[in-house]
């Protein structure tokens, strides 16, 4: 009769990945996953094209505003709106990973919380990329909006630059407000920021109480930024506001990340 040996796993054995676990496989689970969402095609295809078209298009569109005319003012604003948006719903679909187990199958891997986040980052700049793309492809097609060829490329990649933030907020939404909720508040929620921030609508059209209170809001600096190349007027506050909300949308997607976690 032989003897049989029993190995047992010592979890201190376990290797751990290259940086943390990511890698090009999970970012291309996680694109096909946004890209199944039909709400996600829409805020990144089709609305920011319906949007570009209705706003280049209004009177005064052809008017001078910086190094371009106004039609080029609006083109930026709705590009960097697509994409906040964008953004936003990407980092929001932790709600739904959480509330279909996603989020507890991913804890069993070795994927360290750093790599997790910074998967959701890299996801928000790729579909972020692509509405701002969109937006500034039909925008060329149209011929309304007329700036430098310089300032269409800053702008946008200003614009890129500044969705990291609302993909922090839609991490630090996703999980304060459980399932699809998430997005029927982030939704509504960022086009009256955007109005109040001045991303639509210049600040100059409003008086002082609303003008002031609109300094303070997310997307008062990420719009001034973006439209710096070209309005050339980038007031400090601006940078200020934009590094303190994303720091504030950062440090709460890490605190509430850390609660779930602790939760497992």
């Amino acid at each position: 009769m032989s003897a049989t040996t029993t190995t047992t796993y010592d979890p201190n054995t376990r290797r751990v990945p290259p940086l943390g676990g990511f890698n090009l496989t999970l970012l291309g689970i996680e694109l096909r996953r946004m890209l199944r969402n039909r709400r996600t095609v829409v805020f990144t295809l089709i609305m920011p094209i319906a949007l570009a078209l209705i706003f280049t298009n209004q009177k005064g569109a052809e008017d001078s505003a910086g190094s371009g005319n106004v039609a080029a003012y609006i083109l930026i604003s709705i590009a960097l709106y697509a994409a906040a948006l964008t953004a936003c719903a990407n980092g929001a679909m932790v709600a739904l990973e959480r509330a279909t187990g996603w989020s507890r199958q991913l804890r069993l891997t070795p994927l360290s919380p750093v790599a997790y986040i910074l998967v959701k980052a890299t996801m928000a700049l790729i579909m972020g990329g692509v509405a701002i793309a969109v937006v500034n492809v039909v925008g060329a097609i149209e011929g309304k909006a007329v700036m430098p060829t310089h300032v269409w490329i800053l702008s946008a990649l200003l614009g890129l630059v500044c969705t990291v933030t609302f993909a922090a907020l839609g991490v630090f939404v996703g999980y304060i407000v459980p399932g699809e909720n998430a997005m029927q508040i982030l939704g509504p929620g960022l086009a009256a920021l955007s109005f109040l921030g001045g991303v639509f609508i210049p600040l100059s059209t409003y008086n002082d109480v609303v003008r002031n209170i609109a300094y303070w809001t997310p997307m008062y600096g990420v719009a001034q930024i973006s439209r710096a190349p070209l309005t050339h007027d980038l007031p400090w506050f601006a940078i200020v506001n934009a590094v303190a909300w994303f720091a504030i949308f950062v440090a709460g997607a890490a605190w509430r990340m850390s609660k779930d976690t602790a939760r497992v």
